[in-house]
């Protein structure tokens, strides 16, 4: 009868999180862009497949929502402030937030399910422990995931961006103006680093669409959260009201930039040394002690003891 309710409850279980898992990949890491949702809503029909991916996305989003009702922040700067850190890692779904809460409370429901059935057997405040401690990791798991992700993001775009701004310099002394410029420095940038080259096409695209450039390179400062493109955003801010020549700040920020990132790397690599040194004092120092006092030590007990 235990070995029955064992497989039941770990079957049950595998497919809780097998679903929970699947809705927050869809959702996350969405199959269809938005470039192939405008060409079927404009072509005006929509096939079997896409009716039934609407109709799981929907039901996926809905529950979601339900659960993450439980651990949304309350306050509007929470909200926003999650949202923000969410764009920074690159999750742009209009639902990411309400999936990343309901992934949290899921989490955090569905691995102390999970390992119930190992922890039967163990007493009880051993039970307790375990499973407040796998609810704990299931409820911030998602959370410092999206930070991980922040940071590989921005570390991404930060790589590029000092080349982009040659580009764009480049661009800009060439003749071309400012939208034109950024234009240009996405296109050429698109096989080098795809996701600085997205950010630049979408300040093309909200200058487009009527926002105004100012409005749309502060979005840009907000979408990757990097100091260095705040500096530009402000820049160019200054530059465009007092009209002074964008080409000159832009090649000074450039060299500005550049020296930053040569000064990061020489910091990075002095912190070399004393990171060998710990791991020499902790692994090998130990070592060579037993090396040239194991035999001195040996020879000690053979004759203070054993009286050789």
């Amino acid at each position: 009868m235990s070995l029955l309710l064992f497989g039941l409850v770990a079957l049950g279980g595998a497919a809780v999180v097998w679903f929970a898992l699947s809705g927050v990949t869809r959702l996350f890491n969405p199959t269809r862009t938005a470039q192939d949702r405008l060409r079927e809503l404009g072509s005006g029909r929509k096939n079997d497949s896409f009716i039934e991916e609407e109709v799981a996305e929907g039901g996926v989003e809905q529950l979601a929502e339900r659960l993450g009702r439980l651990a949304q922040p309350t306050s509007d700067e929470e909200v926003g402030k999650l949202r923000q850190e969410l764009q920074h890692a690159g999750y742009r779904n209009r639902h990411a937030a309400e999936v990343f809460s309901g992934a949290r409370v899921g989490l955090a429901l569905i691995l102390p399910v999970v390992v119930f059935p190992l922890a039967i057997n163990l007493s009880l405040t051993m039970a307790a422990s375990v499973l407040l401690s796998m609810a704990a990791g299931g409820y911030y798991m998602p959370l410092l995931l999206v930070r991980n992700n922040a940071n590989k993001r921005q570390t991404r775009l930060l790589s590029s961006f000092p080349d982009s701004l040659d580009l764009l310099v480049s661009s800009v002394e060439a003749g071309l103006g400012l939208d034109a410029a950024f234009r240009r420095v996405a296109a050429e940038m698109e096989s080098a680093s795809p996701e600085l080259a997205h950010e630049f096409q979408l300040v093309n695209h909200e200058i487009s669409a009527g926002v105004s450039r100012v409005q749309a390179l502060r979005h840009l400062a907000q979408r990757t959260g990097l100091d260095e493109v705040r500096s530009l955003v402000n820049m160019l801010t200054q530059a465009e009201r007092f009209g002074t020549s964008v080409a000159k700040s832009l090649r000074i920020h450039s060299k500005v930039v550049r020296q930053k990132r040569m000064s990061k790397a020489e910091e990075d690599a002095a912190k070399v040394s004393p990171m060998l040194t710990v791991v020499m004092i902790i692994f090998l120092l130990p070592v060579l002690g037993m090396v040239l006092l194991g035999p001195a030590a040996i020879t000690a007990y053979e004759t203070i003891v054993l009286g050789v």
